[in-house]
């Protein structure tokens, strides 16, 4: 086996890169081969990597997300339905009865139900059921198109202010 020392010339002014030179046991010097760089970028296995820890990030991600949403849309649907229980009291301090959609000024009332929200795509269905006479009330948020999976289902609220939850889930409205 040969032993390889290297050998550097002294440097002077003028020449302040001088080639390298290995020197062998033997005794003659050869000079040291230029190293052979890698060419830039990305090998197929680093790509599938970074992809695999995408999809992951992904698969948690997106669950969460969803469910961020749907938490949402039950607080804009309570928030309508809470809005409408309070025009069903004002409507009965003057009136001494409760009424209808309609006659609280609500636009877009079709089945005597409002949309929530009303600017976009749907997600609960709010009704109000007078009772006979009209001394009572019930106000139902049913989830409507993409929100109908929740697992919070309907909430209801009376004219006496019981608040009754249909659903499966724990701890949604």
């Amino acid at each position: 086996m040969r032993k390889i020392t290297e050998v550097r010339p002294a440097r002077n002014r003028l020449s302040m890169s001088t080639p390298t030179k290995l020197k062998t046991a033997q005794g003659r010097c050869r000079p040291k081969l230029p190293v052979v760089q890698r060419p830039a970028g990305f090998t197929l296995v680093e790509l599938m990597i970074v992809v695999v820890i995408v999809a992951i990030l992904a698969a948690i991600a997106l669950p969460n997300y969803r469910q961020y949403v749907m938490r949402s849309q039950r607080t804009s649907a309570k928030a309508a339905l809470l809005a409408l229980t309070g025009q069903e009291a004002k409507y009965f301090s003057t009136n001494n009865a409760y009424t209808t959609l309609a006659n609280l000024g609500y636009a877009n009332v079709a089945n005597n139900a409002i949309q929530v929200p009303s600017t976009t795509t749907d997600y609960y269905s709010v009704t109000v059921t007078v009772g006979n006479p009209a001394t009572s009330f019930t106000a139902t948020a049913t989830p409507v198109g993409t929100q109908a999976n929740d697992s919070c289902g309907s909430y209801q609220v009376t004219d006496l202010g019981v608040e009754t939850v249909t659903g499966s889930g724990t701890k949604c409205w």
